[in-house]
C-alpha cells in the first residue's frame, strides 16, 4: 500500500501541493478532475519534477454535473465530464477514477428504479471508455448527509456488479464509520473489487486525531490482498463557536475558488485551514499511517 492525498481540500497551485507531498514522503496524488482547465503537459512535468505519481482522479459532481438530475441535458453534461475525466486520468498515468454521488444532494430527483437506471446507463458508457483507456472506475459510497443514493459498501457493490466489466469500489473509512454496521466486514465483502481507499478519522480529522483503529484497519486491507493507494482526505469541520480549536477561513472568502469549488467545500461543512496547520496535518497523516503500516 502506498500513500496518496487529495488536492481538492486546499485551493493552491498544484506545484505547491506536490512540493508539500514530496516533502512529507507521499508517493502519489489523487487529483480533483477539471479536464478542461488542466494542461496535461504542464501537469505531467510538475508531477515528474516532484517525484509524485498521479494515483488517479476524483470526479467532482457539482454545478451542472449530475448523473441523477431530472434534466436529461444536465445528466448528459455529467456523463461528458466523466468521460473527459477518464481520458485525463489515462493521460496523466492514473489508474482509477473515484466516482462519488453529487455532494450536497440529499433528496432524489425521481423514483428509485428510475435513478438507478440513469446511473447504470451512464456508468455503462463510462465503463467501456475506461476499459479502452486502461482506467478503473471506483464507485464511492458517501454518507447519507452528503448524498442520497449510494451510502454503503453493499450498495456500491450492487451497482458495480450491474455495471459490470472491471468496475470497482472506493471505500472511505470516514463514511464507513457513519453508515456501516461493521466496517471490517464491509472491507472483506468488497475484496478484490476495492480499487481505492480514502483515509480520514471518524471525525474527518487527520489520521491519529480520532478513534479509528488504524492498525486493525490496515490489517483488514492487507487481509483482502489490497496493495493499492491510501488516499488521505481529512476535512476538519468549520467551527464557529467559542469552543473552536482550529482557525479556518470561510471558503467563500477565497477569491481564487470557483463557485463550484466553494460550494463543494461548504457542502462538506468545512473551510480553508492556515498554511502552517494544513502542512502539519499533511505531515502527521503520513507519519501516523506509515507507523501503523509498519506494525500491520
Amino acid at each position: 500500500m502506498r500513500l496518496s492525498m487529495h488536492n481538492w481540500m486546499r485551493p493552491e497551485p498544484l506545484t505547491e501541493t506536490l512540493a508539500r507531498l514530496a516533502r512529507w514522503g507521499y508517493d502519489g496524488v489523487e487529483l480533483a478532475s477539471e479536464p478542461r482547465t488542466t494542461d496535461v503537459e504542464t501537469t505531467r512535468r510538475q508531477l515528474a519534477e516532484h517525484g509524485i505519481e498521479c494515483a488517479g482522479t476524483l470526479a467532482l459532481f457539482l454545478g451542472g454535473r449530475d448523473l441523477l438530475h431530472e434534466d436529461s441535458y444536465i445528466r448528459e453534461a455529467g456523463l461528458t465530464y466523466l468521460l473527459e475525466t477518464i481520458t485525463l486520468t489515462a493521460e496523466l498515468g492514473g489508474s482509477f477514477v473515484t466516482i462519488p454521488g453529487t455532494v450536497g444532494k440529499v433528496t432524489p430527483s425521481a423514483a428509485p428504479e428510475v435513478e438507478w437506471s440513469w446511473l447504470v446507463d451512464a456508468l455503462s458508457v463510462a465503463r467501456d471508455h475506461a476499459a479502452t483507456a486502461g482506467v478503473r472506475l471506483a464507485i464511492e459510497p458517501l454518507n447519507r448527509f452528503e448524498t442520497h443514493l449510494i451510502n454503503r459498501a453493499d450498495q456500491a457493490l450492487a451497482l458495480a456488479a450491474t455495471v459490470g466489466g472491471d468496475t470497482g469500489v472506493c471505500l472511505d473509512i470516514f463514511h464507513m464509520c457513519i453508515e456501516e454496521t461493521d466496517w471490517a466486514a464491509a472491507i472483506r465483502e468488497t475484496g478484490s473489487l476495492l480499487a481505492n481507499f480514502h483515509v480520514a478519522e471518524n471525525n474527518r480529522m487527520p489520521p491519529g486525531q480520532g478513534s479509528v483503529d488504524w492498525e486493525r484497519l490496515l490489517r483488514e486491507l492487507a487481509g483482502i490482498g489490497y496493495d493499492g493507494w491510501l488516499s488521505v482526505e481529512f476535512m476538519p469541520a468549520m467551527d464557529r463557536s467559542p469552543a473552536g480549536l482550529l482557525q479556518m477561513a470561510e471558503a467563500g472568502s477565497d477569491e481564487g475558488l470557483s463557485a463550484g469549488m466553494r460550494k463543494w467545500i461548504v457542502d462538506h461543512g468545512s473551510g480553508v485551514l492556515p498554511d502552517e496547520t494544513y502542512d502539519l496535518f499533511v505531515k502527521n497523516s503520513a507519519e501516523n499511517l506509515r507507523r501503523h503500516l509498519d506494525k500491520a
